[in-house]
């Protein structure tokens, strides 16, 4: 049986290292746009062992980058909905990839054709 993908929107990668998740990442296949891990490892005020902590949690996923087709989804989606670039990137990878976005932003679960689960967060 074929398992299914999941991709973590940078949202979800926030609230896990906080610990601000009560449900577990989903089971499957995970993976995140490169966008994700450049949105993650630039944040100013970054410890080192925080970007070490970060790192070596990337290091086990599958980190998709902008090729041809990620490029053309995310300027079909820029013309059709209003999405900041970078969720526009996350999305159309997601969708590209035939993947589940992983996101509480509520923005990206009106994408239509896209498949986005929210995780619950604690109170």
């Amino acid at each position: 049986m074929k398992s299914e993908r999941f991709l973590l929107d940078t949202n979800i990668f926030i609230l896990l290292f906080n610990d601000r998740l009560v449900e577990n990442l989903p089971l499957g296949e995970i993976l995140c746009s490169v966008i994700t891990e450049m949105e993650l490892l630039s944040f100013p005020l970054l410890t080192s062992a925080e970007e070490n902590m970060i790192r070596a949690r990337l290091t086990s996923l599958m980190v998709y980058g902008i090729d041809e087709a990620v490029k053309e989804q995310t300027i079909r989606l820029r013309r059709a909905i209003r999405l900041k670039l970078p969720d526009a990137i996350i999305a159309a990878t997601a969708l590209t990839h035939k993947a589940i976005l992983v996101t509480n932003d509520k923005a990206l679960h009106m994408i239509p054709e896209l498949d986005c689960r929210s995780l619950e967060l604690k109170t």
